[in-house]
Parts: structure tokens; C-alpha cells; sequence
């Protein structure tokens, strides 16, 4: 690509960002500063002009409440972009939000997106492009187990083996490493947005109440759970009655919840189990001294770590911050690119 030089310039005043485009959330790690930014990633657009009304939690604000001319989407499903355009418009929008504070007035940034490590090239290629149009100087890619691994602070660049598996909006991300790479991988399109439709299909079934994904993401917060609580609880859901067609508000527990999250759950210990069974026994050996590190908004899900623990017989912990694992790590990327870049993957590094 020809060289600009007013890029060039530009780019010497704009901030290294990281960037965790999540199907939930979309987080903004900037260099030298920390996350500064952390917003559902929402979009509202006028249906008719296809304007950009409101980006992130205005956005998410709006859902289920816009006027026939409007819809609030979410651009991103299973962790990959599935409307490109409007992907475009909400990284302008977060990139211009992590430079209010900086004197260039068209920020041309160095970025590091996360993408799941099981994303075709279509897919990757989509991302990268849709960066670059966005204001991108530079685009780079990086898995997300790797950067929720470098984020969480585990060795991944010794001898010594680490797993961690990530657990966000769209897709369940395992991986183990050793010496630098992945030695064993998995990528499942199973996690949040998984959990809260089986909260929504179980009201519906048992109770004949229809909610919403806002109300189900309440409750998997609220009283969700993937093991036994020392203590149950219980939460009133509002929805509307299928057989009546009115408002109706139930109680709950958390029983039923852990009961309709049950599937999701087990199918994401099951994956574990699965790339565990592939480690070799040096690595396995590791592991049972380091033990699995569980990241990702979906790792905050009340009793997982217990329940994993029990299941694989291996000590399991949380990592610090864990919704922000993946933004820090891309973050760390750019704080010491020369030696890190071994860690960005796919595209080849176009800059401009």
C-alpha cells in the first residue's frame, strides 16, 4: 500500500490500542493507560437512512423500546462479524472515543483486535478490514485464548504448560500452551448469549412467560449458577403471558436456572474435558500443579470454578478482572510489540 505521509504524522500523535471485540462487550484497552472503555456492543441505526444513532450502552438502552424506524442489533454473533458495515461505524465510534482526551483531530492508531481462535480466513480477513476502515493505521490480529492467557499473566512463553479457557458473549475459547504456542486448542460457539436463550426457552416452556434477552442476562447474573449455592436464591421475572397475553411477574429459583443452564454448561466442561484428553502427559503433569485458569465475562457464572474442579479433578481458578483479560492482553501486545508480535496471528501485517 502506498505510503501516506499525513497517516504517517497523524499516526505519530495517535494511541496504541488494544481492542477486545466481543459479541457482549466491546472493551478499549489504550497504551499506557488501562481499559477505558467497556460498552455492550450495541448499535441502533435508522432502518431507513441507515444513520447511526447511538453506539454501545446508549444503544443497549434502547433495545425492545425503538420507534418502527429504528432497530438496536448487535453486529457481532458467535464472536465474528456478521454486519460488516455496522462494525465499521461502532470501531469509528470506540476509536474516537479512546482519543477524546488526545490533540490529533482523525485518530490513525496502531490496533490489536482479538479474534476466536477458531475464525475462518473469510472471517479474520472481515475484521481486519472493517479496523482498517474504521481509522486503523495498523491492524493486527491475535487469538483471543492467547491474549486472555497474556492478559491473566500465565507463562505462556516457557517451557512450563498453562491452559486457560475463556468463556465470553459468543464463543468459549480453550486453549494450552507451552514454549509460546498453542499446543491443543477448541473454540465452541457455546457461552453467554448460549446461557441466557436457555433461560428464556425454559421460562417460556415451563411457565408460558415469553422475556427478553435484557430480563435472561438479569437472571443468569442474578441467581445463576453451574453448582449447588450454600445458600439458594430466588428472583422475580417480568414477561408476558403466552396463553393471556399480559404482563405476569414469577419467582424463580435458583434451582430452576442452574436446571435450564445445565446443557451449556455441561457442553463447555465437556470441551474441556475433550482437549485435556489430546495434552500430552508432560503438559498434564503441569497442569495439575498450575491448574486451569478460567477467564471471560461467562467465567463470573456462580459455582463454575467448583464445578469444573469437581469434574476434571484439577485445580481451577479465576483470573483477576477476568471480563478484561482479552483487552489487556492485546494491550501487552503493543506495550512491548517487537518481542510480543510472535504472539499476532493471520493476516499479513499491511500497514499504511
Amino acid at each position: 500500500m502506498a505510503f501516506n505521509p499525513l497517516n504517517w504524522i497523524l499516526g505519530l500523535f495517535s494511541l496504541d490500542i488494544g481492542i477486545d471485540l466481543g459479541t457482549a462487550n466491546t472493551l478499549v484497552h489504550v497504551k499506557g493507560q488501562g481499559i477505558v472503555i467497556n460498552e455492550p456492543s450495541w448499535v441502533a441505526i435508522d432502518k431507513k437512512t441507515k444513520r447511526t444513532l447511538a453506539v454501545g450502552a446508549e444503544a443497549k438502552q434502547m433495545v425492545g423500546r425503538t420507534p418502527a424506524n429504528v432497530v438496536a442489533i448487535r453486529p457481532l454473533r458467535d464472536g465474528v462479524i456478521s454486519e460488516y458495515d455496522i462494525t465499521e461505524s461502532m470501531l469509528e465510534y470506540f476509536i474516537a472515543k479512546a482519543h477524546e482526551q488526545s490533540i490529533v483531530p482523525v485518530p490513525r492508531p496502531r490496533v490489536v483486535v482479538g479474534i476466536p481462535s477458531g475464525a475462518t480466513e473469510v472471517e479474520k480477513r472481515a475484521v481486519y478490514d472493517a479496523t482498517m476502515a474504521a481509522g486503523a493505521r495498523e491492524a493486527h490480529l491475535v487469538e483471543e485464548p492467547t491474549a486472555a492467557a497474556l492478559g491473566a499473566n500465565l507463562p505462556i512463553g516457557e517451557v512450563v504448560g498453562s491452559m486457560i479457557c475463556d468463556i465470553g458473549g459468543g464463543t468459549s475459547e480453550m486453549a494450552v500452551f507451552s514454549m509460546g504456542g498453542i499446543v491443543v486448542s477448541r473454540s465452541l460457539r457455546v457461552a453467554g448469549d448460549e446461557m441466557d436463550q436457555d433461560i428464556i426457552n425454559y421460562i417460556r416452556n415451563k411457565y408460558n412467560l415469553l422475556i427478553g434477552e435484557r430480563m435472561a442476562e438479569r437472571v443468569k447474573l442474578g441467581i445463576g449458577s453451574a453448582y449447588p449455592l450454600k445458600e439458594e436464591k430466588t428472583m422475580s421475572v417480568r414477561g408476558r403471558n403466552l396463553v393471556t397475553g399480559l404482563p405476569e411477574a414469577i419467582e424463580v429459583s435458583s434451582i430452576e436456572i442452574r436446571e435450564a443452564l445445565a446443557s451449556s454448561v455441561k457442553i463447555i466442561v465437556d470441551t474441556l474435558r475433550d482437549a485435556i484428553d489430546e495434552t500430552p502427559p508432560e503438559i498434564i503433569a503441569d497442569l495439575m500443579e498450575e491448574g486451569i485458569c478460567l477467564a471471560g465475562g461467562g467465567s463470573q457464572l456462580q459455582g463454575l470454578t467448583e464445578r469444573v474442579a469437581n469434574e476434571l479433578r484439577m485445580r481451577v481458578w479465576q483470573a483477576e478482572d477476568p471480563m478484561t483479560c482479552v483487552a489487556r492482553g492485546a494491550g501487552l501486545i503493543l506495550e512491548d510489540f517487537d518481542y510480543r508480535g510472535r504472539f499476532l496471528v493471520g493476516l499479513e501485517r499491511v500497514s499504511r
